[in-house]
């Protein structure tokens, strides 16, 4: 268990913050920028969360704000010199868990027909806003992995959570607020010189 005495250490002050080795880094830093962005993710889950969801849903959620800490407490440890990582907290069965939910969900949903304009309340908002910000995260994570060795399975676990988010976000679409739907514009007329 973590065991937080202080949060103020003054030790970022000059721009930099400690990995999990106890490396320090700057704050811009691939990794930190990886991890804040799933930092950020998991903080507008939790705002997702103040609505009223129905609680199968809900519970997701909170499962993934948990899954979001093991995948940070992951992508806080750099790799050993000879390029290996230390054992992960995230698992395959994490990734089959996200696998089983996307299967309760695609027979409670119609085909799409158009791509979907974030909306349609409050809620299907907020979840397409977690979507967008999900993937934000595995570019993040996947450009430190152009420079690092990351495991792969944090890049494959954020790719189906943002499928996911974006299921949940048409599951919970208001009845009296469909979300709207992409009508592309007709192409301009091409003049011939």
């Amino acid at each position: 268990m973590v065991r937080l005495t202080s949060i103020t250490t003054k030790a970022g002050d000059a721009g930099q913050t400690g990995l999990g080795d106890g490396t320090r880094v700057l704050k811009f830093h691939p990794r930190i920028e990886a991890l804040g962005t799933v930092d950020e993710l998991n903080a507008v889950l939790g705002m997702v969360l103040t609505n009223s969801l129905p609680e199968v849903y809900a519970s997701w959620l909170r499962q993934i704000q948990n899954d979001l800490f093991d995948l940070g407490a992951d992508l806080c440890f750099p790799a050993e010199s000879d390029g290996s990582t230390r054992p992960g907290l995230l698992q395959q069965t994490h990734v089959e868990r996200l696998d089983d939910w996307l299967e309760q969900l695609h027979p409670l949903l119609p085909a799409l027909e158009s791509f979907i304009l974030p909306g349609g309340g409050a809620i299907p908002a907020s979840l397409h806003w977690a979507r967008t910000i999900c993937r934000r995260a595995e570019r993040r994570v996947l450009a430190l992995q152009a420079t690092e060795t990351v495991p792969a399975l944090l890049v494959v676990y954020l790719n189906r959570l943002s499928d996911l988010l974006f299921q949940l976000a048409r599951i919970n679409e208001d009845a009296h607020q469909p979300a709207p739907l992409w009508k592309p514009s007709l192409a301009p007329p091409v003049n011939d010189p």
